[in-house]
């Protein structure tokens, strides 16, 4: 049981120490291959060497593997003299994605940004269709027939057209816009306006308020 005891102790101190996942569960998969050992051999095994289930290295660095399988080998008599570690040489980039998967397996947060990415394009495509839409009915109805002048003025233009077109006077506003309604046909209204209207009350043609009571009156009969 002392494999099993050091194991504990180098899982809890990895947890004491914030190490990374990865190394936290190959060291718990050692635990639990040691544990499953240690049921099923006997004492006369004890100085004998076993075989250990690592766990598949697509789930693991290769880095935490080889330090965690260093710190997990338990000699047999405990030595004085330090081991001199070797440096290995390193590997080509070619055969090192071979023994790290991570380098080419996207993580968590990485697949979860794209994710949110896509979304946000995808968010950002349909308000782009939903303002277009709005925009053409917008565009349709404000070129669109209407039957009654009065409302189809808004406040905001009805002022404007008061103020600017019939010099303050409401109730000349008024009766015109009611005898207007009452015409059948655009030519009939267009004559009108030009006598009682546009000359008497000296209308400019390149004035905006008369072009937007002109367009409004050709809505009418369209």
């Amino acid at each position: 049981m002392e494999r099993v005891e050091l194991l504990i102790e180098r899982l809890l101190e990895q947890y004491r120490n914030n190490a990374g996942t990865d190394k936290l569960m190959l060291t718990a998969q050692l635990l639990i291959a040691e544990l499953q050992k240690e049921q099923r051999s006997d004492d006369q095994f004890a100085g004998q060497k076993i075989s250990v289930f690592y766990p598949a290295a697509s789930h693991f660095s290769a880095s935490a593997l080889k330090e965690t399988v260093e710190e997990a080998v338990i000699p047999q008599e405990k030595k004085s003299t330090p081991k001199v570690k070797v440096p290995e040489p390193e590997l080509p980039a070619n055969q090192r994605a071979l023994f790290d998967p991570l380098l080419e397996i996207p993580t968590l947060a990485l697949k979860q940004q794209e994710l949110n990415e896509a979304i946000a394009v995808k968010a950002q495509s349909l308000n782009d269709k939903l303002k277009s839409a709005t925009t053409e009915i917008a565009h349709t109805l404000k070129d669109g027939p209407i039957k009654d002048l009065r409302k189809a003025i808004g406040i905001n233009d009805r002022y404007l057209f008061i103020n600017e077109l019939f010099r303050g006077d409401e109730i000349m506003y008024e009766r015109s816009i009611k005898t207007i309604n009452g015409f059948h046909i655009y030519g009939e209204a267009e004559f009108w306006i030009k006598r009682e209207l546009k000359l008497k009350l000296g209308w400019k043609e390149d004035s905006e308020a008369v072009r937007i009571f002109d367009q409004l009156i050709k809505r009418r009969f369209s």
